[in-house]
């Protein structure tokens, strides 16, 4: 066993409480033994953590991690023309090495921040888990699939293709990768393939994706069509079940609430990209009372446009007051717990906590700075001042990521030149 110590910093626990303390973890295991003061003289290997926040890795619930090269590409509209006018077209010149440059740029840009875990929605999918198995993060990847507009043969294609990533890349990168089966939306996957395809995604032991409740216009169309809502339809289908997550969840009634909450179908939360397509407020506190388990997702950097969690806990945060029309909802204590272990277990990832026997996955904040002083409350901090330049140190599944800003398993500048020469012939290609 050779092991780690991340010492001297103050360590968030899963309570939400606070103390100084060595963590010791394992690096062949990946595996936190020890939380505790003087740790060190048992490492073979130390992370200085003095002047910092110590903290599980954040989990980045949902996000379509290649759409880096579409950051700034297409912004101020609405989410229905944005999609059809822009992004799709766009998309649909992509190449595989396009989306292996993009998954590189956005999986560098969330190590730096923080994230050691993240959910995603693409396409070619053996280009992220390369990236996700080089960069030494940890993903749930799928394909994602929209049949409307395709002919009966491309849609069962693309529908075959989701179950196919999902059953080929669970386990891959030692472990590190897991997959859902990912419909795209409730309104951008016929019914029939739905019927077919889900329950083989059930026999094949993968949990689904997908978006809902996004925008009004997505909702009204099931309501009018069906007499029901999007998750009473979603549950008529079989997806929603306890294994299952969900994007967004904008527009969801009190029966969609308690449906959520019975089923144990996670949420995935999405604030900045909700705000700047003004799909509307989650209601975020209400769920959360219910019991629904609720994560944070950046969605991808062409609608948000970045990949930082911690901006996302921030708005998050006001977003969710102002939802409620109250100031002590979605409280700091909640978002700490929403970009950690709340998207982790949305995502159904043993992760985003610091106790003995948990993944080493985690991140040291950098208190010394003047946004950050004083300290009255570190928690307070976490969900309101953090920003992700303020990340010194990522660890996932034990191994360092990120060292004093560096970044050890990405060369930072080559991944740059790539993404910034793939997104300028991609905008070319689609005829920007």
């Amino acid at each position: 066993m050779t092991t780690l110590a991340i010492t001297d910093g103050t360590v968030l626990r899963p309570d939400a409480t606070t103390e100084r303390a060595d963590v010791l973890v394992d690096r062949e295991s990946g595996e936190i033994l020890e939380i505790g003061p003087d740790l060190a003289v048992d490492a073979e290997e130390t992370l200085d953590a003095a002047g910092g926040l110590v903290t599980p890795g954040f989990v980045n619930g949902h996000c379509h991690v290649a759409m880096t090269l579409l950051r700034g590409y297409a912004d101020d509209k609405p989410l229905e023309a944005w999609l059809q006018e822009d992004i799709w077209p766009a998309e649909a010149a992509l190449t595989p090495e396009d989306v292996r440059a993009g998954a590189e740029i956005g999986v560098l840009e969330m190590i730096k921040g923080g994230v050691t875990a993240f959910a995603d929605m693409y396409f070619h999918v053996p280009e992220i888990a390369g990236v996700v198995e080089e960069a030494g993060v940890r993903a749930r990847l799928g394909h994602g699939i929209v049949t409307v507009a395709k002919d009966e043969e491309d849609a069962h294609a693309d529908v075959q293709e989701s179950l196919e990533v999902a059953r080929t890349f669970d386990g891959a990168a030692d472990g590190r990768i897991s997959t859902a089966f990912m419909p795209h939306s409730l309104t951008t996957v016929g019914e029939e393939y739905l019927e077919e395809y889900v329950p083989k995604a059930r026999d094949a032991g993968v949990p689904i994706h997908y978006h809902a409740n996004e925008t009004e216009d997505e909702v009204a169309p099931i309501v009018e069509e069906r007499g029901v809502r999007p998750l009473e339809y979603a549950a008529e289908m079989g997806m929603l079940e306890a294994e299952d997550f969900v994007a967004h969840g904008v527009h969801v009634d009190e029966t969609e609430i308690e449906l959520l909450a019975e089923a144990g179908t996670g949420v995935i939360h999405c604030p900045a990209s909700n705000m700047k397509l003004a799909s509307g407020m989650a209601p975020v506190q209400r769920m959360l009372d219910a019991g629904v388990t609720v994560g944070l997702g950046t969605d991808g950097a062409a609608s948000n446009n970045d990949l930082s969690l911690l901006d996302e806990a921030r708005d998050a945060a006001m977003l969710g007051k102002l939802a409620a029309e109250d100031a002590s909802a979605v409280s700091a204590g909640s978002v700490a717990t929403l970009l950690t272990r709340g998207s982790a277990d949305a995502i159904g990832l043993e992760t985003g906590r610091l106790e003995a026997g948990a993944p080493a996955d985690l991140a040291v904040i950098d208190l010394e700075t003047p946004h950050l002083t004083p300290a009255h409350d570190l928690v307070s901090h976490l969900a309101y001042a953090v920003a992700a330049a303020d990340v010194r140190h990522t660890v996932c599944d034990g191994r360092v990521l990120m060292r004093d800003r560096e970044v050890l398993t990405l060369e930072e500048d080559a991944v740059r030149a790539r993404a910034a020469d793939a997104a300028a012939a991609l905008a070319e290609r689609a005829g920007a």
